[in-house]
Formats: C-alpha cells, sequence, structure tokens
C-alpha cells in the first residue's frame, strides 16, 4: 500500500483516537506500494460477485475485494454489478418470475430484463449464480448454479471471518450502484449503506475504499463519516462517456472529462482521496491496439492530492492490449501478457489496480 500523501496524513492526525481505534487499518499494508483490487472477487476464476469468487480473491492475495450494491425491494443490500440480473443468475430460466421481466430506463439506458429492486431478498436467494462471460470464460460456466446472489451483510461476515483465519485485514471496496435511480424509486443507497458500517465491528476498523461513478452520493457520504483512518472514497470516472447519473438529472455539473482536468481533479480532491479511472485513460492504445504514450492523468491527479486506482486488467487475449497478445482465441487465458501489460501501467505511477485475477496481478507486482 502506498504511504499517505501530506494531505493525508495531516487528516490522520487529527483523527488520531479513531485512527487508534481502528488499529490503523491502513498502516498494516504499508510495506505495499501498490494495492491490488480483487474486480468483483476473482471474477476470471469464479462467478462474479459471489462468496466463491471473493475467496478465490482473498486466496489469490487481493488487498481488497470489490462488492457491487444494489437494493431489493424489501431494502436490503446485494451484491451485482447492475440491478438488471438477466446475465449474471438463472432468472431465464425461471418461469415462477416470468412475469416480472419489464423494460425500464436507468441511468438514461433503456434496459430489458429482471431488476434486483422488483425481488424480495428471499426471492431473490431462490436464484443462482451463472457466468457473465461464458464464451471467454467457460471454465466459469461449468459452475453455473453453484452460487447465491450474497447480501452485503454476508460479505463483510465473510470477509471478517477470511482476515481472521488468515492473520491479515482484508479491505473492502464497496460500489454504490445506480444512487439516482435508486433514489427515484424510494429505495435510497446511502443511508442504508452507512447504518450497515456503523452495525458491524469490521467495517468500524478494516481499509474500506467506497466508491462510485456519480458524485452526490460520495459527498454526501463524506459529509456523514468525515476523514476517519479507515475509509477513502473513490470517484470513479469514465473519460470517454458523457456525465454522472446525478450530474444529468441535476442539468448542472462537469462531464467526465471535466473531471480528470488539473481543475477538476482539484475539486474532486475536496470530497474525495482516490481518483478511478479506466485503464487506457493513463495509458491509451496507439491505432494498432498497442500501448501508446502515458496520459499526464496520474502526475495532474497526485499534484492534486489524489490517489490513483485504475480499472480493469482481465487476463484474456481478448482485453490485452495489441503488445501483449498471444496467438488469436480471444477466450486464451494469457497470463505472461497480462503479468506484463499490469506492469507497464505500474511503472506509470499507479497506486492501485482492480483486476479480474488479482493473483495476476500480486504475481506482476512481486516480479517487479
Amino acid at each position: 500500500m502506498m504511504a499517505f500523501n501530506r494531505r493525508e496524513a495531516v487528516q490522520m492526525m487529527g483523527l488520531a483516537a479513531l485512527a487508534a481505534g481502528a488499529g490503523n487499518a491502513f498502516a498494516a499494508a504499508s510495506a505495499r506500494t501498490v494495492e491490488v483490487f480483487g474486480h468483483r472477487g476473482a471474477s476470471a476464476l469464479r462467478p462474479e460477485h459471489t462468496l466463491a469468487s471473493y475467496a478465490k480473491a482473498i486466496a489469490d492475495g487481493a488487498d481488497y475485494i470489490e462488492p457491487d450494491l444494489c437494493a431489493t425491494k424489501d431494502g436490503v443490500l446485494v451484491a451485482r454489478h447492475e440491478n438488471n440480473i438477466v446475465q449474471t443468475t438463472d432468472i431465464v430460466k425461471r418461469p415462477e418470475f416470468a412475469d416480472r421481466k419489464t423494460a425500464k430506463m436507468v441511468d438514461g439506458q433503456q434496459q430489458e430484463g429482471w431488476f434486483v429492486e422488483d425481488f424480495t431478498l428471499a426471492e431473490l436467494k431462490t436464484l443462482r449464480a451463472i457466468e457473465r462471460l461464458p464464451q471467454l470464460r467457460p471454465q466459469n460456466a461449468k459452475m453455473d448454479g453453484q452460487f447465491d446472489v450474497p447480501t452485503w451483510q454476508e460479505i463483510v461476515d465473510f470477509t471478517a471471518a477470511e482476515s481472521a483465519a488468515r492473520g491479515r485485514m482484508v479491505g473492502l471496496v464497496p460500489e454504490l450502484k445506480h444512487s439516482t435511480y435508486f433514489a427515484s424509486i424510494g429505495l435510497p443507497l446511502e443511508d442504508r449503506f452507512l447504518a450497515s458500517l456503523a452495525a458491524h465491528d469490521y467495517t468500524r476498523r478494516c481499509p474500506l475504499e467506497i466508491q462510485s461513478f456519480e458524485i452526490a452520493n460520495l459527498k454526501y457520504l463524506r459529509s456523514k463519516l468525515g476523514r476517519p483512518g479507515n475509509v477513502r472514497l473513490m470517484q470513479l470516472v469514465e473519460p470517454a462517456a458523457s456525465k454522472p447519473a446525478d450530474i444529468v438529472v441535476a442539468r448542472n455539473g462537469p462531464s467526465y472529462a471535466d473531471m480528470v482536468t488539473p481543475a477538476g481533479l482539484a475539486e474532486v480532491a475536496r470530497y474525495a482521496d482516490v481518483i478511478a479511472p479506466p485503464t487506457r485513460a493513463i495509458i491509451p492504445l496507439d491505432a494498432d491496439g498497442k500501448l501508446g504514450a502515458p496520459t499526464s492523468l496520474v502526475t495532474d491527479a497526485h499534484k492534486a492530492g489524489l490517489l490513483v486506482h485504475i480499472w480493469t486488467f482481465r487476463p484474456e487475449n481478448y482485453f490485452l492490449a495489441a503488445d501483449f497478445r498471444e496467438g488469436s482465441d480471444p477466450a486464451f487465458r494469457n497470463e505472461p501478457g497480462s503479468i506484463r501489460e499490469i506492469q507497464s501501467y505500474v511503472r506509470a505511477g499507479i497506486d492501485g489496480f482492480f483486476s479480474d485475477d488479482p493473483g495476476i496481478g500480486r504475481r506482476a507486482l512481486a516480479a517487479m
């Protein structure tokens, strides 16, 4: 983990008692300079957002595991990458829920399928997880039907148990999904999430990095949480896209492109600790699909006092820059190529990265 910059150190000294009470969770990992985030667990090796996926990520050395959080009809936070569950559960094969299929507008995108918020937790628990990318990850597809949809509290309990068993603190990097949308249907996420943090001993002391593509929810969380020593806020950005969903609704505010300018980064640093762009915003691809020259984003973010955590490294040929591919099979699991690609970005100065295979990420760092 990276040492605290001056701004973070001042914040920590001002909250010394709280940091001491939290066991100074971040300091336990201070020997690491780059952090590895298990993207939806170890989703290259297990169906995403299952306890099996999180277990594999922890076993393979992830510093943090990532649950994306949505709300059920009865207000329970569960782990799904988006609220439409058609690609990640067996809902299509469940005739008892056929009448729940519908079309909705979510964050400006028209979608058709089945949605978390139309199911109670008890109903959702009858479904089974399936692999999102069966063509690229057939080994994961063989596990379809083995795992259920975990709740946020189950994930916290599981992580606490794993931390105790392994003798190391495992961080959590939850993302609040579709905050503006969920608020619009009467299921706001933020206070439910804050209550869950207060209710569990582990979330009061473990490394906790809370992320969102929206802005207003992060500002709200900062106003409620303050700056405890074990908590960071991560502003996700997609410079190639337009604006955060809450900004679109408000019709006033920055675009993602605005947010990664020096002035925009300085504004982000007022409420967040981390900027999280996609990999290609750090080193873009050239016309041949190979890595080009790094942008100034890492340097600019560091000048603003922000850490840079990027997303997402995946080991299959399909996702790699052309420099690192091997053969023509897009589904080929190319570990050496993935390691070299990760190392290229680490050399560009990033402070952490999300990986679908955190074990590969750990090996990439060890080799450096």
